[in-house]
C-alpha cells in the first residue's frame, strides 16, 4: 500500500511538470512572452530615436528651403568656405600645444634654399 501511494504521488508530479512545461518554454509561454515584451521594448526605443532624426532632418530641409542663411551656413561649417574679401581666423583650444622650437629639427644648409644670384649682363 506503501509503494502504490508513492508511485500515485511520482506519477501525479511528474504530470505536473509535464503540464506546466508548455506553460514556461512552450510556444506561447512566459520565456516566449517576455522575450517578445523585451523586443517591443527595443523597437519602441528605437521608434523614438528615429523619430527624433526625422524631425531633426525636417528642420534641416524647411531652413535650407526658407533662406540663404542656413546654407550660407552649412557651407561655412561643412565645406570651410568663406566670403570674398574675408579673412579666415582658426582659434585653437588651450589643450593644443604648438611644438617648441626646441623639438623642431634644424634645417641642414644643403635644405636650404639658396638666393638666386643676379646675371652680370
Amino acid at each position: 500500500m506503501f509503494t502504490t501511494r508513492r508511485s500515485v504521488t511520482i506519477i501525479l508530479a511528474l504530470l505536473v511538470v509535464a503540464i506546466q512545461y508548455p506553460l514556461w518554454f512552450g510556444k506561447g509561454g512566459w520565456m516566449r512572452v517576455w522575450d517578445l515584451k523585451n523586443q517591443l521594448a527595443a523597437t519602441e526605443q528605437h521608434n523614438q530615436e528615429l523619430k527624433a532624426r526625422n524631425a531633426r532632418l525636417a528642420s534641416d530641409i524647411k531652413s535650407l528651403q526658407e533662406g540663404d542663411e542656413a546654407i550660407e551656413d552649412r557651407a561655412r561649417s561643412e565645406l570651410a568656405m568663406i566670403k570674398r574679401n574675408e579673412v579666415f581666423v582658426q582659434l585653437l583650444d588651450a589643450k593644443t600645444t604648438m611644438p617648441d622650437e626646441a623639438e623642431q629639427k634644424p634645417i641642414e644648409k644643403s635644405q636650404k634654399a639658396e638666393k638666386p644670384r643676379k646675371q652680370e649682363r
